[in-house]
């Protein structure tokens, strides 16, 4: 499965089976973890069967169940940290759906074990992201037309409409998609959060869809 398939095919899904990750799962998840740490500089954890987390009244009012495993995002505390583990935690999240595992990114409905991960000098747990096998795949969630979250100096060339097609597709808090993208005359492109609850993590996450569906080949970030 591409990213791309990926993009398509995931679905938050909050109900999990109670089906222990496999070893060479385990092998490949940490194995991109790793990666991920070196090429952005966060300290993103995998945890695995630690189910405290989501046992408390929080997850229950979030409707989750049955979640044992999940991705600690962690990261030097600072202005562009929502940001960036959005955008390192949805490559994570396309990862475990190209196993054919799924996801939820939680930021608020879950309960911290401060035992489970490791927070060094200045870092911050921002978020966290269920992982497992999912009792359903999740269904599509509803999204704004194109036309409000994105603009462009002229007509949209194809790369940019389907960077934005893919950014109709990633998860925001509460369905929100607080973000507007733009596409200047010279090609470059322009991502900027709205004001919103997690809106700068929506934003890395919605900049990592664009990524990929336009193919950062054809244009630059300003």
């Amino acid at each position: 499965m591409t990213e791309l398939e990926a993009i398509r095919a995931r679905h938050s899904v909050r109900q999990y089976l109670n089906k222990p990750l496999k070893p060479d799962e385990l092998a490949t998840l940490r194995a991109e973890v790793d990666a991920c740490n070196r090429e952005s500089g966060l300290h993103l954890q995998l945890v695995t069967n630690e189910p405290k987390a989501f046992e408390g009244g929080m997850a229950r009012y979030g409707k989750f169940n049955g979640v044992q495993n999940y991705f600690a995002l962690v990261g030097k505390a600072g202005p562009d940290l929502q940001e960036r583990v959005g955008y390192w935690g949805e490559r994570l999240v396309l990862a475990a759906q190209a196993m054919g595992l799924n996801t939820c990114w939680v930021a608020l409905t879950f309960s911290k074990v401060k035992s489970a991960y490791t927070l060094d000098s200045g870092e911050k747990l921002a978020a966290v992201i269920a992982l497992g096998h999912g009792v359903t795949q999740g269904v599509p969630h509803k999204s704004k037309p194109m036309e409000e979250l994105a603009k462009a100096d002229g007509p949209m060339p194809d790369w940019f409409r389907a960077g934005m097609e893919a950014v109709l597709l990633a998860p925001t808090a509460v369905n929100q998609q607080k973000f507007l993208f733009t596409l200047a005359g010279d090609g470059s492109v322009s991502a900027q959060a709205g004001h919103a609850f997690y809106a700068k993590m929506d934003l890395g996450i919605a900049k990592y869809h664009f990524e990929v569906g336009a193919g950062k080949e054809n244009f630059q970030w300003v």
